[in-house]
């Protein structure tokens, strides 16, 4: 089953004091490219939540991030009392100070729902209340923080799968229609070497010089042949069975996919500066487009 580099999971792990939320998100990269985006994973347990995640995604661009949203009880104690003393009074000992700001010019009613602003201001400062904790994972809950991490794991590749079924329809479907302009181009073949033919023996009756009607023969024969893009047709139809082959039946083929797809390329390339076929050019051009397409999608299966 094909899957796709792009993905997202994330799962929550219920703490004392608190929720852990872990999330994961991954693009499309050559290697398994993992960054822990957080401070709340203890140092000893990043590199096994590296190994774990590089082995379980094996490619992308993985971004770990986890987040602590703590309960109410515990976000109460939190709360830096002194802190947020010594801010509300330095902020209300500026404001006094200011022109227009005098006790004189201010009414009870008027101070006390400005003292409530400031103190509403000083109690969202990060400093004051601190929900993004560094200790809140330690040996006794890490079992159930790795718990998270699996299941955000299993999340990711169940939405890697998902997007891999629509990679696998559109890529496949354009191979499809390479097949198909290649059965144009095999059909306008024949034709196109007898128009050369007839456009040449044209272009000599025109001369009115006389000539070996043997050598002609030679000549004719070997210019065709360098014109004849039947190998082409036939490689570009092995390399699309191949292309089929390889995704419908490796379960990582991004990488083999790419180099299929350079071979591919080669051959239509070719066939476009053999033709000398406007018609036949112009479909070289659809299959390129189409070819495009895939390499796009390509570079972002595993």
């Amino acid at each position: 089953m094909v899957k796709s580099m792009t993905g997202y999971g994330k799962a929550e792990a219920l703490l004392e004091g608190g929720k852990l939320t872990v999330e994961i998100r991954t693009l499309n990269g050559k290697n398994a490219d993992v960054s822990i985006k957080t401070q709340l994973f203890p140092k000893d347990k990043e590199l096994l939540v590296r190994q774990k995640i590089a082995s379980a995604l094996q490619r992308g661009t993985i971004d770990v991030h986890a987040t602590w949203e703590a309960s109410s009880s515990e976000g109460a104690k939190a709360l830096n009392a002194s802190l947020v003393k010594d801010y509300y009074s330095r902020i209300v000992e500026i404001r006094d100070s200011l022109p227009g700001f005098s006790a004189g010019n201010r009414s009870l009613s008027g101070e006390d729902s400005i003292n409530n602003e400031i103190l509403a201001a000083v109690l969202r400062f990060p400093d004051v209340l601190d929900s993004s904790r560094k200790d809140v994972v330690g040996e006794d809950n890490w079992p159930l923080v790795e718990d998270a991490v699996d299941r955000a794991l299993a999340a990711v590749e169940e939405y890697r799968k998902k997007e891999g079924e629509a990679l696998f329809k559109d890529v496949t479907t354009r191979v499809g229609n390479i097949l198909a302009m290649e059965d144009e181009v095999e059909a306008l073949a024949p034709e196109r070497l007898r128009a050369v033919r007839e456009r040449i023996l044209k272009g000599l009756e025109e001369l009115a010089q006389k000539y070996d009607s043997g050598r002609l023969e030679e000549e004719m024969v070997y210019y065709l042949e360098k014109l004849d893009i039947n190998e082409e047709n036939v490689r570009l139809r092995q390399h699309c069975k191949y292309f089929m082959d390889t995704i419908e039946g490796d379960p990582a083929p991004g990488r083999k996919l790419g180099f299929i797809i350079q071979e591919m390329g080669r051959e239509i390339n070719t066939t476009g500066s053999k033709a000398n076929d406007a018609a036949i050019q112009k479909i070289v051009v659809r299959m390129k487009d189409e070819l495009e397409k895939i390499r796009e999608q390509c570079m972002n299966i595993l």
